[in-house]
């Protein structure tokens, strides 16, 4: 995998970008905690892949095949100013930086092993790795957490794209898909504080396959 010979850090200081320091800062993070999560080798570090979104223009993970391999642009939109907790608004871009690293890191691990990877698996897993996130963060996690993640995650939300067009209906089935499994690990892990299998059933998730991971769900 290849990026632009300026570092993330050097791009985020120029002009108006100062305010991206947080973002890579944050995105370093969540890729050492899924890293961590799911026991996997680093193939590249974030960082330095990481470049401004526009006003408006949402998280996105370019993507293009070149002779020296995969060349990767992550575009990160800004954390809002104020404190985000699971109900508030600032929650949208938090998640848009955990469904960009997520993207990021299952990609590269699946191209250091020479698998391929569907887009659908990439939004499957990113939206998994949402509430994995979230619950990592909250200081007591129990079944009452839980819950209230899986609700504002899976259930309070607006999609982008119409139903019956292939970007709405794959992130449809994304999130309906997420919205089960999570339930699932709540009922079978968390409210029977088994939170060692409950890390243990996240790995396997990871390492699955579309199919898999859709009958997982």
């Amino acid at each position: 995998m290849t990026a632009p010979k300026q570092s993330a850090a050097e791009r985020a200081l120029e002009g108006n970008g100062v305010g991206l320091v947080r973002e890579i800062a944050l995105a370093g993070r969540i890729q050492r905690g899924l890293e961590t999560l799911y026991r996997l080798d680093r193939a590249a570090d974030v960082d330095a892949f990481v470049t401004h979104a526009d006003e408006g223009e949402r998280e996105a993970l370019f993507v293009r095949q070149s002779e020296d391999g995969l060349e990767l642009l992550l575009r990160l939109p800004r954390l809002a100013e104020r404190t985000v907790d699971v109900e508030g608004a600032g929650l949208d871009p938090l998640c848009q930086i955990i469904e960009g690293v997520s993207h990021f890191v299952y990609l590269a691990d699946r191209a250091s092993q020479g698998r391929e990877a569907t887009q659908l698996e990439l939004e499957l897993q990113a939206e998994v790795d949402k509430y994995v996130i979230l619950a990592a963060s909250m200081r007591d996690f129990d079944e009452r957490t839980s819950r209230r993640i899986r609700e504002r995650l899976y259930e309070n939300i607006a999609y982008l794209h119409d139903a019956g067009t292939e970007l709405g209906d794959r992130y449809r089935v994304a999130n309906g898909c997420a919205r089960r499994f999570t339930h699932r690990l709540e009922r079978d892990y968390i409210l029977r504080a088994r939170f060692s299998e409950l890390q243990g059933e996240l790995r396997r998730f990871f390492h699955m396959g579309q199919g898999e991971k859709l009958r997982a769900a």
